[in-house]
């Protein structure tokens, strides 16, 4: 089954292998180096690479890793003591640079707080034999008591890194493609890879399923335009908020570089003229930000919160 689907196909399995910018890397590199791994907190958007990272330096120093959902918190707890206990509890068979077995619970943040405090409990008293590396998409969502026990990474792209680190995966894209033997448009790879980074999980993933053709061309342009905002200018007309949140609810995931350009192209023809500065300057701002906002929804939101308060409509 992995070596159907891409994301797992081409998993990196190495530190210098996954698509990092620069300062994130050397952070990891500079655990490979010492051969050893701390408790951590990896937090970042969805698709960044934060589980991944987590496996491939688990793989570079050879140390054992047992992987944990945090979404299934209804039998979260049990897996925990029971898998858990029994895995950090053992000695691993295998030699390794590091110490310790590393137990990966990934979207922590998707546990509440007692369930967290038992996993503080957790990293103490299983400290001799091994290290927990927690992912999560909301930091804030991590209690303190858990977080100050584990080193953070934010995995945050820098707008002075987005070209170089685009450009990367716009290569690694490609390499997938041409090992795949599947045809395609330098253009078309371009826009994917705007349109949901950075979301490399997502891009990824459009890809394999675009390529059911045999070819990723202009044709799919079409359904990257066709994200249907009439309905969206009736709301923001009405100043229906509710209405507006449902809508960015429903969307949000189409991608917000996207969404935004695709609500300027058809705002400019519904508002009037001392208007038209207002929406181009709250669009150029919610795009800059887009690629560091915690939470899509609620940053889509705000955009369209803000265009239904400061723009007047015809």
């Amino acid at each position: 089954m992995s070596d159907f689907i891409w994301v797992e196909k081409y998993r990196p399995e190495t530190i210098d292998d996954c698509i990092l910018p620069q300062n994130i890397k050397k952070t990891f590199q500079g655990f490979v180096d010492s051969g050893q791994i701390p408790n951590m907190l990896l937090s970042g958007l969805p698709g960044v690479g934060k589980t991944t990272v987590a496996k491939a330096l688990c793989k570079q120093l050879g140390v054992d890793c047992l992987v944990i959902n945090g979404s299934d918190e209804g039998r979260f707890l049990d897996t925990v003591r029971n898998n858990a206990k029994t895995f950090a509890s053992t000695v691993s068979l295998f030699e390794s640079e590091a110490k310790h077995k590393v137990i990966i619970i990934d979207e922590a943040d998707n546990t509440g707080k007692d369930v967290q405090l038992s996993l503080r409990a957790f990293i103490e008293e299983f400290s001799n034999n091994c290290r927990f590396i927690f992912t999560c998409n909301y930091k804030y969502k991590i209690i303190d008591p858990l977080h100050s026990r584990c080193v953070s990474v934010d995995f945050s792209i820098n707008p002075e890194d987005r070209s170089e680190v685009s450009h990367l995966f716009f290569k690694r894209i490609k390499y997938i493609l041409e090992n795949e033997n599947i045809q395609y448009e330098d253009i078309v790879l371009a826009k994917l890879i705007k349109s949901y980074f950075p979301d490399w999980r997502r891009i990824l993933n459009e890809c394999q399923r675009y390529s059911v053709c045999g070819k990723i061309d202009s044709g799919i342009l079409a359904e990257f335009a066709d994200v249907a905002v009439d309905d969206l200018i009736t709301y923001l007309k009405e100043k229906n908020f509710n209405s507006v949140r449902k809508w960015a609810t429903d969307h949000y995931y189409n991608g917000l570089v996207m969404i935004l350009r695709k609500i300027y192209d058809v705002l400019v023809k519904e508002i009037d003229g001392p208007s038209i500065a207002a929406i181009v300057l709250i669009i150029a701002k919610y795009d800059f930000q887009s690629e560091r906002a915690a939470d899509q929804e609620l940053h889509l939101l705000a955009a369209l919160t803000e265009i239904m308060v400061e723009c007047n409509f015809k």
